[in-house]
């Protein structure tokens, strides 16, 4: 997405992309995804049509021209277009999380197991009508445990999961290293992919740069980067959701004025948006649209170069949070929609703790943080991305820093062009960007894994995983992930979500809410969800 996502191992650039954007420019279509168009479709499609056979136009605030490999992506548009695409043996509810069957015909009844047992659903098949068996299943898992083969679906896997197995060939049986429930809610994350397509040479390229073919309730029709990519009911889809639409055209439009002209006053040419403004919401009420947030782990946060002094100093972090005026931020550029954040976690999150450390605005501490620290005449350049509302959020951050003192540049740019710089190790100081979680899962150990680790491509952008005060964090993590009592586990985590609060090396400085419009006379169904993208996997024409 254009706003900035989130253990990771170091992947390669092209092929890790934060869940707000792409980090590299997709490349040509493959031949095969390309045969299936005949270039753009319209993307002036404004639902026509008779009954269920009207286009439901989507517009979403982030690019289309990320990573499709569902292994791999982190981009906002493509993991909510690959929901729609593709199947986990179990997936999830896009706002509660609780697992359902998908691909599989039951979730698993023992959780406290190691071992999970999963029959496929009788008559599943791929989009070119190939049958869905147990060999596809092993095959994308051992892509993901492969330790020879780095990608983001790993470190959601690699640390409890051992083995996957085919029984027969429509059975499968997963092998955990230790009991643990939290695993059943993150098999939606590896979503089943055919063996015969995806195990022929070049194919993952292929999938990075948008071919898509799974046994979900819509196929993808077209796919055109920086543009829009189009979808179809399939016809061939047997499972439990079933789709409302005929077919979907979900465009691509980062920059905020034209997004919501596409779905408000007389010329609507879309029935939904995600990413709207906090400024635009009373316009688009009166227009008649429904406006809804959905509160999560969406934040803006604060990553510093360790290796750049002063920030190898933790009260230089630290006064550095201190000194932004959070509330200011929430109320001037948030438009009420969000709140300092008290925890790495937010709020509303099941393991949330209140930290020991909580940055409330404090010049005065700031200014004796960095005395303490040796610090005088700081400049600081700060990287940001370029997302409408973190932009929003940065003069109050200038404010607060210029206000003790520190003389702030404001730097933004591209999402894609900030990542380049921090994948190709360039010297930084602080970066300012967007992150949320979310789209991965609500459980604690899954969130800091994906922030933290040792292999962690966030603590290599930090510079941090080498510190002795990292080193031990890591190892406290790990032990959580293999608590079985669930709550020790909880106080546990909680104990070193204080650890990652007092070091401030990546940290967030508000969480914030996410909006969706959508016409109620033409949809319903609709549930704002937490985090960038969304999901018709419920909705349907209300007439």
């Amino acid at each position: 997405m254009r706003d900035v996502t989130h253990d990771v191992p170091a992947l390669h650039r092209r092929s890790f992309l934060k869940h707000t954007g792409a980090l590299g420019a997709a490349a040509t279509l493959s031949s095969s995804l390309a045969a299936c168009s005949a270039g753009p479709e319209s993307t002036n499609d404004t639902g026509s049509g008779a009954g269920a056979q009207r286009t439901l136009t989507a517009v979403i605030g982030y690019g289309n021209d990320g990573s499709w490999d569902p292994t791999q992506t982190a981009s906002a548009f493509a993991m909510a277009a690959n929901n729609h695409i593709y199947e986990g043996l179990v997936d999830t509810d896009p706002i509660t999380r609780e697992p359902y069957a998908a691909l599989a015909t039951r979730t698993p009844e023992n959780l406290s197991g190691t071992s999970w047992r999963f029959a496929l659903r009788p008559g599943a098949t791929f989009h070119d009508g190939r049958p869905v068996t147990a060999d596809d299943v092993v095959f994308v898992f051992d892509r993901i445990l492969d330790p020879d083969t780095q990608t983001l679906a790993k470190g959601f896997f690699a640390s409890w999961l051992e083995d996957v197995r085919r029984i027969d060939a429509r059975t499968v049986e997963l092998v955990l290293k230790f009991p643990f429930p939290e695993g059943v809610s993150r098999l939606t994350l590896a979503k089943i992919m055919p063996k015969h397509v995806y195990g022929q040479p070049g194919a993952w390229d292929d999938a990075i740069r948008g071919k898509a073919v799974g046994s979900g309730p819509y196929r993808q029709t077209a796919h055109h980067p920086k543009s829009n990519t189009t979808f179809a009911a399939f016809a061939g889809y047997n499972g439990p959701r079933r789709p409302a639409f005929s077919r979907m055209n979900w465009l691509t439009i980062v920059d905020a004025a034209p997004r919501v002209a596409r779905i408000s006053g007389a010329a609507a040419g879309a029935q939904i948006a995600d990413n709207i403004p906090y400024a635009n919401i009373r316009q688009l009420r009166k227009g008649g649209m429904s406006v809804a947030g959905g509160a999560g782990m969406n934040n803006l946060f604060l990553m510093f170069n360790t290796r750049h002094k002063p920030f190898d100093d933790v009260r230089v972090r630290q006064a550095l949070h201190y000194a932004v005026d959070t509330e200011k931020m929430v109320q001037v550029a948030l438009k009420g929609h969000g709140r300092p954040a008290s925890s790495f976690l937010d709020e509303d999150n099941p393991s949330y703790r209140r930290a020991r450390t909580v940055y409330d605005h404090d010049p005065e501490r700031a200014q004796a943080l960095l005395k303490a620290a040796g610090v005088s005449g700081l400049h600081v350049d700060l990287l940001a991305v370029n997302v409408s509302w973190i932009a929003d959020c940065l003069p109050t951050i200038k404010a607060s820093w210029d206000a003790i003192g520190v003389r702030t540049t404001l730097s933004p740019q591209e999402t894609t062009a900030v990542f380049t710089k921090l994948d190709q190790k360039q010297d930084y100081q602080v970066v300012a960007a967007a992150s949320n979680p979310n789209q991965f899962g609500l459980d604690a150990d899954l969130i800091m894994h994906y922030n933290y680790g040792p292999q962690n491509l966030w603590m290599q952008y930090a510079r941090w995983a080498d510190d002795p005060v990292a080193r031990k964090l890591f190892k406290d993590m790990d032990r959580a992930t293999r608590e079985p009592d669930p709550a020790r586990k909880l106080a546990m985590v909680q104990d070193y979500l204080d650890v990652v609060a007092e070091q401030a090396v990546l940290y967030p400085v508000v969480h914030n809410e996410l909006m969706t419009a959508w016409n109620p006379r033409k949809l319903t169904g609709i549930r704002a969800q937490p985090y960038p993208g969304v999901n018709l996997l419920q909705a349907k024409w209300t007439q």
